[in-house]
């Protein structure tokens, strides 16, 4: 399941973050990837520990804490603390597939990455190239939001981020751990929450079709989910 989020950062929001980013230290990505993703990964990186990293990492948290979209469509156990990437001059990041497990920084904990997330923080037009490059059963899928705007696919699926010809690129991305870990089922359950918010709008609350069918998608989570 590939789906895009809008407006999870406001325009204003976004100014702010590139602001404290534009001021940021950053530093070769390539310190960060592993042995293969290493030869093909160009781009700059600011450190997961620095302070504006954490203080934005947070407001990004903290906003998809309360976002019903994202709720309903990662039905997150963990997150991995969001990261901020640049890329200039020619950089780019070739055909790679995320680790699948994950430690998480500061704790003991691991994280198994079921989903990746990236959230743009620059405007299409501010740079040429850049796209996020995305494997699917349909071929490859490019994918190039506004600034405040969200992708979410599988971390499983071979990605690339096509070569910045002009301008920057800049973004925070992130990995989830879903209390649904295979994706056909949680795409499901999204399909089904959002048809019951859908029809939540023109129906009564207490309409016995809404109740049941709300019924059903926690029964199905219930059975699926492992906390």
């Amino acid at each position: 399941m590939l789906i895009t989020i809008d407006n999870v950062l406001s325009k204003d929001e976004v100014q702010q973050f590139r602001q404290h980013l534009d001021r940021a230290q950053w530093r070769d990505g390539a310190r960060t990837a592993g042995t293969l993703a290493r030869q093909v990964k160009g781009n700059l990186e600011i450190d997961e520990d620095s302070e504006v990293a954490v203080s934005l990492g947070n407001h990004i948290l903290r906003t998809l804490g309360n976002h019903p979209e994202f709720i309903s469509a990662a039905l997150p156990r963990k997150i991995y603390p969001p990261r901020f990437n640049r890329y200039t001059e020619g950089g780019a990041y070739g055909l790679h597939v995320d680790s699948a497990l994950m430690p998480i920084p500061g704790t003991r904990d691991r994280l198994r990455s079921d989903l990746a997330a990236t959230l743009f923080l620059a405007e299409p037009d501010e740079y040429e190239g850049g796209e996020l490059e995305i494997e699917t059963a349909f071929g490859a899928q490019a994918v190039k939001l506004n600034a405040g705007d969200m992708v979410l696919y599988p971390a499983s699926s071979l990605h690339r981020v096509s070569p910045v010809t002009q301008g920057a690129r800049v973004a925070a991305f992130f990995w989830i751990e879903s209390m649904v870990n295979d994706d056909t089922e949680r795409a499901m359950l999204y399909d089904l929450d959002q048809t019951i918010q859908s029809l939540g709008t023109t129906l009564d609350a207490r309409d016995p079709r809404l109740l049941r069918l709300t019924g059903i998608y926690h029964n199905l989570l219930r059975r699926r989910a492992s906390t």
